[in-house]
């Protein structure tokens, strides 16, 4: 097994995101077949989790921890379907096969994201006829204000203008980049409570450190080949940045961090002194805190990842225009 997605082995994944260098050749299809699908997956393929690994009762019990965890999951269901769509228009505009070999292999693991978190809500108790429908009315504010300006914005350059190196940008420096850290937190502040939940994230996690650092080689090696393409790659950037300052995530963020805030202080005793980063206890922050935090970790993964790539850390900034 390849130690970065190997279960037990693999970094958490802003380590991961920021230390490891992976290209398109290394994870192609036979890679992701022998190593993901027959190796991180294993035992786990079905529900994202061993079955060894259950949901507690109260998590399918009313109350503010099951429905941080709904909004949660519900949420993240829904972009991982739609970025499935997003990344069929890669898959078609590919320039080698190296690109659409891994480009097919993330369409799948984005599928499975997908998949594990609308079924882990059938785990929680929803109806397992009504789900999609009970997901797209539960979701319908976040779809309309956070997800189509960004649905949007990824189809004009990589549909519209067939740009596929912006497209990579876009995905994995703005998309993955940006929600990365905040599933590195949903791995952390789930672990404790629920196997089943810390399990589905940690699988999810393993992959996006895939996506992340193939990605990353892709546009790097492509500046380094193509100079010229260097101040399009910076105007997308800008770009992604200047949208996602615009976008008004942390309001759905924070509502559910303070629905989780609620219950764990319920379970505190499964809790107890788990650290959620070294030195603070879970049971110590709040939902700001983890908000902000996560935040901290978008800034640390994203100067390790452009440094990787030879350009500016400052484009990422709101107030930067490094070139």
């Amino acid at each position: 097994m390849a130690r970065e997605a190997d279960w037990d082995l693999a970094p958490g994944l802003l380590d991961g995101a920021k230390e490891l260098a992976l290209s398109p050749a290394d994870c192609d299809l036979a890679y992701w077949i022998t190593q993901v699908a027959q190796g991180t997956l294993r035992g786990r393929g079905v529900t994202g989790h061993h079955e060894s690994a259950g949901v507690p009762d109260f998590l399918r019990a009313p109350g503010p921890l099951r429905d941080a965890l709904v909004l949660e999951f519900g949420f993240r269901g829904l972009s991982e379907e739609i970025a499935t769509r997003l990344l069929a228009h890669y898959v078609a505009i590919a320039p080698g096969i190296p690109e659409l070999e891994f480009y097919t292999t993330q369409l799948v693991d984005e599928a499975r994201h997908a998949r594990v978190f609308r079924n882990h809500l059938v785990e929680l108790g929803l109806p397992a006829a009504t789900l999609l429908r009970d997901i797209d009315d539960m979701a319908a504010d976040y779809r309309r204000r956070v997800l189509q300006p960004v649905e949007d914005f990824t189809l004009d350059i990589v549909r519209d203008q067939r740009d596929f190196i912006g497209g990579v940008a876009v995905f994995a420096i703005v998309i993955e980049g940006v929600l990365a850290p905040a599933a590195e937190l949903s791995e952390r502040k789930w672990t404790p409570l629920s196997p089943a939940t810390g399990e589905i994230s940690r699988g999810t996690a393993i992959d996006e450190i895939r996506h992340l650092t193939v990605a990353s080689t892709i546009l790097r090696d492509h500046v380094a080949a193509h100079p010229e393409y260097r101040p399009r790659l910076l105007e997308i950037l800008r770009a992604g940045v200047k949208l996602w300052d615009e976008i008004p995530d942390r309001e759905f963020v924070i509502h559910r961090e303070e629905l989780f805030q609620q219950g764990m202080h319920q379970h505190a005793d499964l809790i107890g002194d788990y650290e959620v980063w070294p030195g603070v206890r879970l049971l110590d922050t709040t939902p700001e805190q983890r908000y902000d935090m996560a935040e901290r970790w978008t800034d640390e993964m994203a100067e390790a990842r452009m440094a990787y790539m030879g350009l500016p850390v400052e484009v990422l900034s709101s107030e930067g225009d490094g070139i």
